[in-house]
């Protein structure tokens, strides 16, 4: 899969595979998604232990890259339907970059725009993708990630720190 290159600027300038963009850290286009049910609990996935970084850790309901060519909107679709097995209605709440180095040598430098969604029904996770899920609370995420940050990806608990769901 190729990810959009970008600018400081957030501008696009390229494309890039998306392995390569991770091992050269180029700055590139992300999205985090973030689906809550009517008792307000949040959906979190455990990664697939095999990812190619971060493997193993709990994450927002879904993260990835829209494709070259591909709306944000129509990314964000597609990415709920492959990873969760399932679809529904988004806003987007605002836009962050981060970069953060890995120990396997990864970079991820990022452009990372926030959605967030609501969903009540059944969930079919795509088992390459995800090993786990579960609704959880926020004051209870909150607490596990205190207790536990290392179990959790950069990403997530950035814009849980920055509070980005609620702009």
């Amino acid at each position: 899969m190729d990810v959009v290159l970008v600018d400081e600027n957030n501008q696009v300038i390229g494309v890039a595979e998306k392995l390569e963009a991770h091992q050269k850290g180029l700055l590139h286009r992300a999205f985090s998604i973030f689906v809550f049910n009517n008792a307000g609990e949040l959906l979190i996935q455990r990664r697939n232990p095999a990812k190619y970084h971060s493997g193993g850790f709990w994450s927002n309901t879904v993260c990835s890259h829209p494709a070259p060519g591909e709306s944000l909107t129509d990314a964000v679709h597609r990415r709920l339907v492959e990873e969760m097995g399932f679809d529904c209605d988004f806003r987007e709440t605002g836009c962050l970059h981060y970069r953060v180095e890995f120990e396997n040598g990864l970079t991820e430098n990022e452009w990372d725009y926030i959605f967030v969604g609501y969903y009540d029904g059944e969930v079919k996770p795509n088992s390459e993708e995800v090993s786990e899920y579960k609704w959880i609370k926020l004051n209870e995420l909150g607490e596990n990630i205190e207790k536990s940050p290392n179990n959790y990806t950069y990403w997530f608990k950035k814009i849980l720190r920055d509070n980005l769901l609620q702009k």
